[in-house]
């Protein structure tokens, strides 16, 4: 089955899909292990952890395609992507639409934010017309050559128009035939009620990002105030950091890292994960050099 077939099939369930994020191939091999539906590819995770930028719309289409292959060859399961604000305008958002299908991306999201866009989650955002907006997903949508290949507007219109205004955004962007609705930085559980009690039926996107505008709710909340998705596109990386940071400091300072050996991923656990065996066995068979000692 095809993974936007996938994505698509999961949109009909009635669970709500628990999305971790993640900005390597490494981590989206472990996030399909631990058995998650599917996988999302953060922008603002691949900005600051593979390219040492901030989130302000400094990494290209080509940047951004590069990295999401990698991540999109090295699993089975659908991947939802970020790609900012189509990089351009409803000309460039065709283009974008088409190189994220082709290196097998299941759906992803454009935001209603002028160009260079920021984080959803910090001030000084600014947007762009409702109209330009519509614009960039008929242009999406027709670009699209795999109608399972899923169309998400995300609207950061909250923290300028306000929750009136997000939803009446999003009517429009229903219109111009988004199939998903991604509300950034609503501030309460209320406002998330209020939001999707004007979208009943329609599948909606939660961002339960740390430290941002949106409260600490759980998957099984989303799920009853009527969110399909949620997705949690830092939480990997920030948990990476954090640790090796920690870490740093304690081998700076003690000189060894034998107190954290049980809190390290083993070789046997990363060979595992990127089944080296099978590498093993394919080398022992094809090189007449015997190849590599099995681990």
């Amino acid at each position: 089955m095809k993974k936007t077939t996938m994505l698509r099939n999961l949109l009909k369930t009635k669970e709500t899909i628990i999305v971790p994020g993640t900005y390597n191939a490494l981590i989206a091999k472990l996030i399909e292990k631990k058995g998650y539906q599917a996988i999302y590819c953060t922008g603002g995770g691949i900005s600051t952890s593979v390219y040492g930028l901030p989130d302000i719309g400094l990494v290209t289409l080509t940047e951004m395609i590069y990295i999401v292959k990698q991540i999109s060859d090295s699993v089975k399961i659908p991947i939802i992507s970020d790609a900012d604000t189509g990089y351009g305008d409803a000309i460039n958002v065709s283009r974008t639409i088409k190189e994220f299908e082709k290196i097998g991306i299941s759906g992803v999201h454009l935001e209603d934010q002028m160009f260079p866009k920021k984080c959803g989650h910090v001030k000084g955002k600014k947007l762009i017309s409702t109209e330009e907006m519509v614009g960039k997903i008929k242009a999406a949508v027709e670009a699209r050559t795999d109608p399972d290949f899923v169309i998400i507007a995300r609207t950061d219109s909250r923290a300028i128009e306000g929750i009136t205004g997000a939803i009446k955004r999003s009517n429009e962007y229903i219109k111009a035939g988004a199939d998903i609705i991604f509300p950034e930085a609503l501030k309460t559980k209320e406002e998330f009620a209020q939001f999707a009690n004007n979208f009943s039926g329609f599948p909606l996107l939660a961002n339960m990002t740390e430290f941002g505008q949106t409260p600490y709710l759980t998957v099984e909340e989303f799920k009853q105030i009527g969110y399909k998705i949620v997705i949690f596109p830092a939480s990997t990386m920030r948990i990476a950091m954090k640790s090796i940071s920690n870490f740093l400091e304690a081998l700076k300072r003690e000189g060894t890292q034998k107190d954290w050996l049980e809190r390290m991923q083993t070789r046997k656990e990363l060979y595992e994960l990127v089944n080296y065996s099978n590498y093993v066995d394919k080398q022992n068979k094809y090189l007449t050099n015997g190849g590599i000692e099995p681990i």
